[in-house]
Order: structure tokens, then sequence, then C-alpha cells
């Protein structure tokens, strides 16, 4: 027989067993003893009668096991309302232990209180094995999920691009050196220019979901070094605003969706409430943004500063987003072109054709109408100084490429702000910063 997972076990009362997974607690009374079981799925009684001479082995065995020891039992599953947990109980047969546990571990994964988020992360293993730490990427995942089945259901393709690349990408910074054999190669700070070469190839519709790297020494709760990237690019477009509305559209179905299976959830163990947004997201021009931070919230200046929006005015645009729009998203649109990437689109008076998408005070996304014509996506690359390093992607619009547009979501961020978490190294299943590598 397999074992079966715990939240499977109400098809299956009055039937033999099995079971796995850690010792979460044990109960060793004078006439019984109490065994809970727990895997990622829930938690199940074991009652093993003292009296009953056929278990005595199995008595003993317990009396000599450890918290977080891994077991498989075998037995017969019963229903009973007097059993507080789930009102079942397995009555054993077989106790196998098939790991077990060192007697004290390095911090308890059931009350965080005081323990310092380093020692966690150094023992990461033990702390996503708390129930709110481990619901964090059941959450996560099925969130990647709807997005994605979104894009299927959209007739989008998914496909894989190279991390490992032979020139550095987009601004030739910030970006970590390997030894490729003989020669130096980067790790990709995005798929941006393959997104945009599948343009070229005639894949009108394409996403991504992958990991990116970024050189940055950023200590910050919302920066990584490395984290998952939901990319999205596709063709024949008239304006961003479509890709403005594919983005807010993707969202809202992946919100609704987890909101249905989480929601209440997420309301006990992180205290959030999910609001899933309406359609469509409200969308504001920078300079008026700065208006409206002024006049409403007396948050100023100087113009020097204007040209991109502070992490001050970020989190500001939130209570903005709330009180002129009674939404918690907020498309911030015509940044000037010398705050963006050489490849993002101009307008003839030029205009950044692009945005960035805010969520809850937190910029999600920066999303762009690409440069698809030859000529000027070659002007824009060396009025940027990087004409040599991107040759291999100025060939890809040589030959035609249609018009195209696209943007990037980091899962890691998205996760920390649904969930209302301090900082992304909760967010992520092992964090890469400036100071840490390891496990």
């Amino acid at each position: 027989m397999k074992s079966i997972q715990l939240s499977e076990l109400n098809q299956h009362y009055g039937e033999e067993v099995v079971v796995s997974g850690f010792v979460d607690n044990i109960r060793n009374l004078q006439w019984v003893q109490f065994l809970i079981l727990r895997d990622d799925t829930g938690r199940v009684q074991i009652t093993i009668e003292k009296s009953d001479d056929n278990n005595q082995s199995m008595v003993e065995l317990v009396n000599s096991l450890t918290l977080e020891s891994t077991v498989k039992i075998t037995g017969i599953l019963n229903e009973n309302p007097k059993v507080k947990l789930n009102g079942m109980e397995i009555i054993p047969s077989v106790i196998e232990v098939t790991s077990k546990s060192d007697l004290e571990l390095p911090f308890s994964y059931k009350d965080l209180t005081g323990v310092n988020l380093d020692t966690r992360l150094d023992y990461r293993f033990i702390d996503l094995r708390s129930e709110r730490n481990s619901l964090i990427f059941k959450i996560q995942s099925s969130l990647v999920q709807y997005m994605r089945e979104y894009l299927y259901q959209h007739d989008f393709m998914e496909i894989h691009t190279p991390k490992l690349i032979g020139a550095a990408s987009e601004s030739g910074s910030d970006v970590f050196e390997v030894k490729y054999f003989d020669r130096l190669a980067y790790l990709a700070q995005s798929p941006q220019f393959y997104k945009q070469m599948a343009m070229a190839s005639g894949f009108n519709r394409i996403f991504e979901v992958g990991p990116v790297f970024r050189a940055e020494n950023s200590n910050t709760s919302r920066h990584a070094t490395e984290y998952t990237c939901f990319d999205v690019e596709f063709s024949y477009i008239d304006s961003y605003y479509d890709v403005m509305n594919l983005e807010s559209e993707m969202l809202t179905y992946a919100l609704e969706k987890v909101n249905q299976i989480y929601g209440e959830k997420i309301k006990e163990m992180y205290g959030e409430e999910l609001v899933v947004p309406s359609l469509p997201f409200p969308v504001m021009k920078l300079s008026d943004v700065y208006q409206e931070l002024e006049s409403r919230y007396g948050y100023k200046v100087d113009d020097s500063e204007k040209d991109d929006l502070t992490t001050e005015a970020e989190r500001l645009c939130y209570q903005l987003a709330k009180d002129k729009f009674q939404h918690e998203f907020l498309f911030v649109t015509h940044y000037p072109a010398s705050k963006r990437a050489f490849y993002h689109m101009r307008d003839d008076d030029g205009v950044l054709q692009g945005y960035d998408l805010l969520w809850r005070g937190v910029e999600i996304t920066t999303g762009a109408q690409r440069e698809h014509r030859y000529e000027e996506i070659r002007k824009n690359a060396k009025e940027k100084g990087l004409e040599k390093d991107v040759e291999f992607y100025l060939e890809f619009f040589k030959y035609g490429c249609p018009p195209h547009g696209g943007f990037g979501l980091g899962i890691d961020r998205l996760t920390m702000l649904l969930l209302g978490i301090s900082s992304i190294k909760e967010a992520q299943f092992l964090f890469r910063g400036p100071n840490r590598i390891e496990p």
C-alpha cells in the first residue's frame, strides 16, 4: 500500500491506511499513548492502547521516539467524534521509524518569538516546518498557477530562455560575472532580450517563469540578488495600454482564484484581507501623481527628483489609490525616457510608452511597448552607450519584427505584498542577498 496524504484520510474511514510524516507531538499517559503525525497537508492522531499485549513493541518504540522524527504508520482509520483533532484517529498495527531527529531543535518553529531572522534563514528547513511559513509557498504556487492558467487560456506559450549570456544585458551594469571556459559570461538580469527575440521569431504570445539575477548591493526589505520573475511579451499591440490591460486582467483573474481557495486562511494566518481588484485599474501620469501627493498629503520633493517615484512617493500612492479611486493598484505613466531602458518605445515627443504598476505602495512591474524598428532601437542603444554591447540583440530587428510589448512581475515581492510579510527574505524559499548565499 502507498502512503496517502493526511488531507485525504476522510475518504478512508474503516479502512487500513498507510500514512507517513513528522512526529508533531507525543502524549504518554498511564494507559494510552497519543502520537500526532504531521505532513504538509494536515495532522492526525495515532492512538496506542498500552494494555493490549500486541502493542508492546510499538509502546517501547514510542517511548524512545523524538519529536520531528519521521515515521511510516499502518493502521485502521476510525471516525471518533471525541477526538478534537478532526474527529478521527488511527489505531496502528505497525510503526516504522524512517528517520530519527536529534533531541533538541535549533529553535522551536512553533513559536518564533524572539528568534533572529538570520538564525531562521540558517536553518530554513526547520523554519519552513511551521504552518504559517509553509502556507506562504502553497499560496505562492497557487498564484503562479492561475497567472499561468489565464495566459494559457489566452493562447500564450511558455518558453525557457538562457540564464548564462555572453553580453551584459539591458544596462551593462549590475550583472554577475561568471567564468565560462576561457571567457567571461554573465547571469541574466532578465529574459528581456530573448522575449523580444521570440517576437521576431513569430512567437506572438509568450511568457516565462524563471530566475533573474541583479548584482545590486541593496540591503532593503524588498530587494534580492536572485529572485523569480514572471515575464510576459506579446505582439501586434496598438499601444502600451494593451499591455496594461492584459496585466490587470491576469492579476485580477489570479487573485480571485487565490481568494476563493485561501482568502479566509490568509486573513486568519496573516491578518490580511485579500481584496480582489476591480477592472480597469486606475492610471495616472507621473507629474499628476506628485501634484496629488502634495495637495492631498503635503508631500513635496525637489523638481530634480520628479523624474521618478521616490520610495516615500510609492508608499503614499497606496493611500492615494484608495482615496481617489477606491483601489489598491495604480498604474503610473509618462516617465522620462532617460529613466528607462533603451528598448522602451518613445512617442514623437520623446515620451516613454511605458508604465510602472504599484500595489499597496510598492512597485511590482515595469512594463512598456517595446521599440521594434531597427533604426530607432539602434539609435536608442547608441544614445545609452550600448550599441556594441548589444549587437546580437539588434540583429533581431533587421528582418522584420511586429509591434509588441510586455512586462515582468517579481513573484517573491508579489507574495510579500499579498500576505503583508515585512521582508522579501520570508517570501523566498531561500533568500539570496549581498550578505547571504547559503544554505
